[in-house]
């Protein structure tokens, strides 16, 4: 049994990672850091967890824990760690985008591993700290991973639509229900924050030739997942491109290759990645679909925790899509 610490547990990956911890065969909840929220039920706030737990949120946190979770906002988690002694024997899980660029990714002593588990599994059991990937990279790059690592990678036209979770539990003019509800929106255009991490390990695949990524992120209509369809210019057949998808992912516990067309209902609360293929012409399109909460997010720090501690990749994660 391992004790985990939760830093940030009021909002929307803080209350996703706690129903997981919670019924983790293996994870005691040490403690909940919330200032905002000290000394009351979690339940009170995450109210989908009435009946599952009695915790309190806590303003204090200790380091007698194996493992501290970091879901803060972008920026916070470096300041945090600055500010805080942390045991050096303390696996840090940052879920925000601090640590993810290789020139950013040390503090102190702490060297940060880039947690995507499709391609860094064996740095990951070995690590002490992982920056967490973020979700519309996640899905971006376990769709151009195969490909990257075959060489066949060029100019990507990417387009990726997002539900509303994935702005985070703060409001905005574009997170309001009445914006969202019948509505979609481009932004970021070309200009996304994810592009850096996703052009680090494509390029650490394929060292060779210009891989030229042009994504448009989109506002969706729906509150949870990431669809993600890629473009490129492809020589080989609809079979061998399936094939290469195939042989990458075989043994990866969570990420599966779809040859039927895939849709969102499919991921939707689980750490599932699915991907399909399809092609006309010279063009190839790669779809790709996750949770942007639990793949995206905290289903892959929790995936990321089981593979340092040695336990089964799939402990605690073993959640049913909302198909229907």
């Amino acid at each position: 049994m391992i004790k985990v610490g939760i830093i940030g547990g009021a909002g929307y990956t803080g209350g996703e990672l706690i129903r997981l911890l919670i019924h983790h065969p293996y994870v005691s909840v040490a403690f909940i850091h919330s200032r905002s929220n000290a000394g009351k039920p979690v339940y009170a706030v995450h109210q989908d967890l009435l009946g599952d737990t009695e915790l309190l949120f806590s303003d204090s946190f200790n380091d007698d824990v194996d493992v501290l979770f970091l879901c803060l906002g972008h920026g916070e988690s470096r300041k945090f760690l600055e500010e805080n002694e942390i045991g050096e024997k303390i696996v840090v899980i940052d879920l925000a985008n601090d640590f993810r660029l290789s020139a950013q990714s040390s503090i102190g002593n702490r060297k940060f591993v880039y947690g995507l588990p499709e391609l860094k599994k064996d740095a990951i059991r070995e690590a002490k700290n992982i920056a967490n990937p973020g979700c519309f990279a996640t899905a971006i790059q376990l769709g151009l991973l195969p490909l990257a690592a075959a060489g066949l990678l060029n100019d990507v036209y990417t387009t990726g639509i997002t539900g509303s979770t994935g702005a985070g539990q703060s409001l905005s003019a574009t997170s309001h229900f009445s914006w969202r509800a019948n509505n979609i929106q481009a932004y970021k255009t070309l200009t996304h924050q994810h592009l850096g991490e996703i052009g680090e390990s494509l390029t650490s695949l394929q060292q060779k030739g210009k891989i030229d990524l042009n994504f448009v992120p989109w506002r969706g209509d729906f509150t949870r997942g990431i669809f993600i369809s890629s473009t490129l210019h492809y020589d080989f057949s609809l079979n061998e491109a399936y094939k290469l998808f195939e042989d990458f992912y075989g043994g990866q516990r969570f990420t599966h290759v779809s040859r039927q067309p895939i849709y969102l209902k499919q991921v939707v609360n689980t750490n599932k990645a699915i991907i399909q293929l399809e092609k006309a012409g010279t063009k190839l399109v790669v779809h790709s679909a996750i949770d942007n909460l639990l793949k995206g997010a905290v289903g892959q720090a929790v995936q990321n925790m089981n593979i340092i501690f040695g336990f089964r990749e799939e402990e605690g994660l073993m959640l049913k899509a909302a198909g229907f």
